[in-house]
């Protein structure tokens, strides 16, 4: 039977190995959704450029073979993802269900227009292209007027900027982060076992064969710990793109799965290189020096 003292050490070796793999887990499931916002960055913000409407309100003397022509013809423009024609009857209907009651009670007549909802494919969401589309329809002597949120799209533009930088660097030193505080468990993991190091130094084992079994321990603590973080990428995956089916983050299924293999492959690298100089360190300090 197993004494108390080998009892306590082997429930103290368990927790160390428990904490090492919860770190590295945590790690990098933090770098993982870091690395999943960088591939959907500009998915996200392609969505919200194309929710800018541009309305094109059409005189009531315009024929429908004019608005058809001009529907047709912005529906089949490279820069225009999809067009919706609105009447002044629709337009009515959908003013009372935001309302809550009929203006034309109070009116006598409807007011309003016949106009085409333009919405642009995302790198054509600027105030250049904006300007260009709306000359071009004012052009058209049916066309009364173009509308469209200009200070919402320079708004757009500029936070995406500042965004897509701030997210690179973030992205950047939480890596480095990453690799320090899995370093840093490592470390202490083979700090624990310093003495057994140098015994084994000291009765003639060469450093290779020393540093081969804690490497191949880190590498499966790693290989553990990583799976867990994927496991935990694929839920919140899983759980976003049911909630935000529109902006379809699993269309582009390669490079989700190149992402799953770098984090799996992190965890296995910095595991493995941190632990081969975590054990150099103790194999070349003298027996004295491994109390302090």
């Amino acid at each position: 039977m197993s004494s108390p003292f080998e009892k306590h050490q082997k429930r103290r070796l368990i927790s160390s190995y428990f904490s090492v793999i919860l770190s590295i887990a945590l790690v990098l499931f933090l770098v993982g959704l870091l690395g999943l916002l960088v591939l959907n960055a500009k998915k996200v913000s392609d969505h919200f450029k194309e929710q800018v409407v541009v309305t094109i309100y059409l005189k009531d003397n315009a024929k429908e073979v004019e608005t058809k022509q001009l529907e047709k013809s912005l529906a089949m423009a490279d820069y225009v993802k999809n067009t919706e024609y609105v009447s002044k009857e629709q337009a009515a209907e959908f003013m009372k269900a935001q309302n809550g009651e009929d203006f034309m009670d109070f009116v006598g007549y409807n007011p309003l227009q016949n106009s085409i909802d333009v919405h642009l494919k995302a790198d054509f969401v600027t105030t250049e292209h904006l300007e260009k589309i709306s000359t071009e329809a004012l052009n058209k002597n049916f066309v009364d007027e173009v509308s469209y949120d200009n200070d919402l799209v320079q708004l757009m533009n500029n936070n995406v900027k500042k965004i897509s930088f701030w997210v690179l660097l973030v992205s950047g030193i939480f890596t480095v982060i990453a690799v320090l505080l899995i370093n840093s468990s490592i470390r202490l993991s083979v700090y624990s076992k310093r003495f057994t190091i140098k015994t084994m130094q000291m009765v003639g084992a060469t450093k290779q064969f020393i540093r081969r079994p804690f490497i191949w321990k880190s590498i499966r603590l790693g290989m553990i710990g990583a799976l867990l973080a994927l496991l935990g990428m694929a839920v919140v995956l899983y759980y976003l793109n049911q909630t935000f089916a529109e902006l379809n983050l699993l269309s582009n299924p390669i490079l989700v799965g190149l992402l799953f293999v770098f984090i799996f492959a992190l965890g296995v690298i910095i595991t493995w290189i941190s632990t081969h100089f975590a054990t150099q360190r103790f194999l070349n300090l003298k027996t004295d020096q491994l109390y302090y």
